[in-house]
């Protein structure tokens, strides 16, 4: 049976991305170091997928096929998160497909790459 072991994300600055989603997530370079190339960034207690850094020089998709789904377990903390990653170097997306009553909101890394904040409470 297959588990989910590594994501991986482009980035142009490798070390921009790694200091980012270490921040958000708690995570830490897998091998102590930072590679300019390729970095993959484990959680710090040990508990989930990795995220991979590919250095890349692809142009962000304004509509990505894939992205990140963070969880928050409701409204306050979605928005504290919000707030939180914000301050670390992510952007509010303004997303033309957002729903009338959406669970989540879309946010861009410092590469812009576009991932979401969900609040899990939402009915």
């Amino acid at each position: 049976m297959l588990r989910i072991g590594t994501i991986v994300m482009g980035a142009a600055d490798v070390r921009r991305a790694t200091e980012f989603w270490g921040q958000a997530l708690g995570y830490v370079p897998r091998d102590g170091e930072v590679d300019e190339g390729w970095t993959v960034l484990v959680p710090a207690d040990g508990q989930g997928p990795g995220i991979a850094l590919d250095q890349s020089t692809t142009p962000v998709q304004e509509q990505p096929r894939v992205h990140l789904d963070l969880y928050a377990g409701d409204r306050a903390e979605q928005e504290a998160e919000v707030a939180r990653l914000i301050g670390l170097g992510a952007e509010r997306v303004d997303w033309e497909l957002y729903p009338d009553d959406p669970d989540f909101v879309v946010l861009a890394d410092p590469e812009g790459n576009r991932f979401c904040v969900i609040d899990t409470s939402h009915a």
